[in-house]
């Protein structure tokens, strides 16, 4: 690791540090309710009383599955359905327009329509995570398909490839860095519908434990769980760019 490297990340736990310095300092004086307002050491107990308890690892582990199960059906359906119009010039053509007027239509309207087809239920809560999730995965596998070099194209219709293997050997493993990171932004997508669908529909989760701790004016508990979200958030993040780094490590080699 690199000094500028080092002094970034000493900058940013620094930044952290004096934050959680302040918001204990504005707690201990009162200067927001503590009804309202805990300081992060009520925070943190909540935190540790709530993963004794076993309430906490329940809720973490219902968010979790939540987003995993939506993550990765957005990511199937994505690459496949990117794959299908980023490697046919008439398909991007012809679909265009539709994509273009389905990608600006917030989630939150789509919300009510799967609620009256589906229902306060788990596959309501599939439904809208992955139909937030897929356009990431699927617009960025549509941009690297179509990024293809047409040399490469050329060399595999002299070979007579199959469109398939045309898809499998040439263009997928050069969509991977565009791929990958929609792939990466989506999991963000996913973890923020996951909390919206646990909120409204009651599903089990870090989404119902915040609600229920704010109508029962539980702060800390609150707190607890808006911090154990962003902490998930980061982890998940850190821990896809890790996976990115290590699947791409083919295109460093070969600068």
């Amino acid at each position: 690791m690199n000094r500028g490297a080092i002094l970034w990340r000493v900058a940013s736990f620094a930044v952290a540090a004096g934050f959680i310095g302040l918001w204990q300092l504005i707690a201990n004086l009162k200067l927001v309710s503590p009804v309202f307002l805990p300081g992060p050491d009520r925070a943190w107990a909540s935190l540790v009383r709530g993963f004794s308890s076993g309430d906490l690892w329940s809720k973490l582990a219902g968010t979790l599955e939540h987003m995993a199960y939506g993550w990765l059906l957005a990511s199937i359906a994505g690459i496949a359905i990117g794959a299908i119009i980023g490697s046919s010039r008439t398909m991007r053509t012809y679909v265009a327009p539709s994509l273009e007027f389905l990608r600006p239509l917030p989630v939150s309207a789509i919300i009510p329509v799967a609620i009256a087809m589906l229902g306060l239920t788990q596959a309501m809560a599939l439904f809208v995570i992955s139909f937030g999730a897929i356009w990431p995965i699927m617009l960025a596998t549509i941009h690297g398909f179509a990024a293809v070099e047409p040399r490469l194209y050329e060399v595999a219709r002299s070979l007579q490839m199959s469109r398939l293997a045309v898809i499998l050997k040439i263009a997928l493993p050069s969509a991977s860095p565009d791929i990958l990171a929609g792939m990466r932004l989506s999991l963000t997508v996913a973890l923020i519908l996951s909390v919206v669908c646990e909120i409204l529909a009651g599903l089990d989760g870090l989404g119902h434990w915040v609600l229920l701790s704010a109508r029962a004016f539980r702060s800390a508990d609150l707190f607890a769980g808006v911090i154990l979200l962003g902490v998930t958030g980061y982890v998940t993040s850190v821990a896809m760019s890790l996976a990115e780094h290590k699947l791409l490590a083919w295109q460093a080699a070969q600068h």
